[in-house]
């Protein structure tokens, strides 16, 4: 089994910055992208921020400029930094990895961590 553990959502001013944290164990034989998505109440959820395993990122039109997605493939580690965030930013935030698993060896599939709320709010 593969888990996806998230910390750092929370409540911050527009404007403010946060950083969400994602760690990612089990058996994983290799993690060939991980990812944030979010879903505010109403919407279908969408991808805020990708990083491939090879350092290439993308990022919605919405948080250019604004995000920053950084992974760590020694630590299984993704963190998406959020500045200048605004209050169409809130929401619930979901780390993604596109994983290999191991014992035994699987096909690639995607694996979820439960969310994390972000509100932007004064």
């Amino acid at each position: 089994q593969v888990q996806l553990e998230e910390s750092g959502g929370g409540l911050v001013q527009p404007g403010g910055s946060l950083r969400l944290s994602c760690a990612a164990s089990g058996s994983i034989f290799s993690i060939i992208a991980m990812a944030w998505y979010r879903q505010a109440p109403g919407k279908q959820r969408e991808l805020v921020a990708r990083a491939g395993v090879d350092g290439r990122t993308n990022y919605a039109d919405a948080v250019k400029d604004r995000f920053i997605i950084s992974r760590d493939n020694a630590k299984n580690t993704v963190n998406l930094q959020m500045n200048s965030v605004k209050p169409e930013d809130t929401a619930v935030y979901y780390c993604n990895a596109f994983v290999r698993p191991s014992a035994p060896i699987r096909p690639p599939r995607d694996y979820w961590g439960q969310g994390t709320q972000v509100t932007v709010s004064l």
